[in-house]
């Protein structure tokens, strides 16, 4: 099967097409071919080895210190069951799926378990848009809904509205009643209004220390703030919850909460099955759908990677790996990966 795999990291240019052979689902486990598949802020992090914050050391030491030890990115995907495997009862052979695999979703094929974060894709979502949803639809839900426990009538402050995981924030947040106010540049105004904020603020022209606003929540998508800055901008006992951080950050969250006082969390978002089946009902209620930015030939997966670090996107970046119901590139057993023309 074709894959794009890096055996080092750097810029895109690093990722290359490489026949493999195809995976064969184990005991437990389903074969899906690949039709969607997203390329997210996470999976350019690991390719640049650009881990946020003084977190360089860590990265490296969890995807390999000198060289990656998983060669295929790619957590978002799309596509149809193919194989599955012994004492798999909840998907059949055919039954259209999306999910989140963390690894290897750029590839023509991909393995995972059945009990993993997969679900039978809506019928009323393409495969493209249902692999825009996973990564920034999960970590909306979980930082929204688990963590900050946000309910009706509360006030939040979306910091990055319109970015991959900002424009679920804003649709999640409304769907939980919260009062959203949308953060983002003011060309994609329009675009988070009609995703439900109830105003916004464009960074470009507003310096948001200087909001009069207060909030219960702030989620910052994109590392704008930090504690000291959002901490003027919360209600007593308000939370910040920052999607990047780093060392610096790590000794404020520790710190006990004193009374009324504005807090921070750090969390790193787990991805399960029971979250998309969420997504799943938010999407056939009208609550959620999903927001593509642009999508690209599987191949041209460079010139995706970089509308992804350009930090202007408008929702999700995918990549188009395999038509519905046409065959892909014939599997080719090799003993290693082989490089093979773009």
């Amino acid at each position: 099967m074709l894959a794009m795999q890096y055996t080092k990291y750097g810029a895109a240019d690093v990722v290359q097409p490489v026949l493999i052979e195809t995976p064969k689902p184990g005991a437990g486990q389903i074969r899906v071919k690949v039709e969607a598949a997203g390329v997210t802020t996470a999976d350019w992090r690991l390719r640049a080895s650009a881990f946020p914050g003084g977190l360089w050391l860590a990265g490296r030491l969890m995807m390999g210190l000198f060289r990656p030890r998983r060669k295929t990115l790619g957590g978002d995907f799309a596509g149809v069951v193919d194989a599955v495997g012994e004492g798999v009862t909840n998907f059949k052979h055919g039954d259209p799926v999306f999910g989140f695999s963390q690894f290897g979703a750029h590839a023509e094929y991909l393995v995972m378990p059945a009990t993993g974060a997969v679900v039978h894709r809506p019928a009323t979502l393409t495969a493209v848009e249902a692999a825009a949803l996973p990564f920034g639809a999960i970590c909306a839900l979980d930082f929204l809904r688990d963590q900050a426990r946000l309910t009706a009538g509360q006030t939040v402050l979306i910091v990055g509205a319109s970015g991959g995981v900002g424009v679920y924030a804003v649709q999640i947040a409304k769907a939980l009643g919260a009062d959203v106010t949308a953060v983002a540049s003011g060309a994609n105004a329009a675009l988070a209004m009609d995703l439900g904020a109830d105003r916004f603020v464009d960074y470009k022209s507003v310096d948001l220390a200087r909001l009069p606003e207060q909030f219960d929540l702030i989620f910052d998508t994109v590392g704008a703030l930090d504690f000291s800055t959002a901490k003027g901008l919360l209600r007593p006992a308000g939370l910040f919850l920052p999607l990047n951080f780093g060392l610096k950050d790590i000794g404020p969250a520790l710190l006990p909460a004193r009374g009324n006082r504005p807090r921070m969390k750090l969390y790193v978002n787990t991805d399960t099955q029971d979250h998309l089946k969420t997504l799943c009902e938010m999407v056939e209620a009208g609550a959620l759908r999903p927001v593509v930015d642009q999508v690209y030939p599987l191949r041209a997966i460079a010139a995706a990677y970089a509308h992804v670090e350009s930090r202007h996107r408008r929702g999700a970046v995918v990549l188009k790996v395999a038509a519905a119901g046409r065959p892909v590139v014939k599997a080719i057993p090799v003993a290693g990966p082989s490089p093979i023309c773009a």
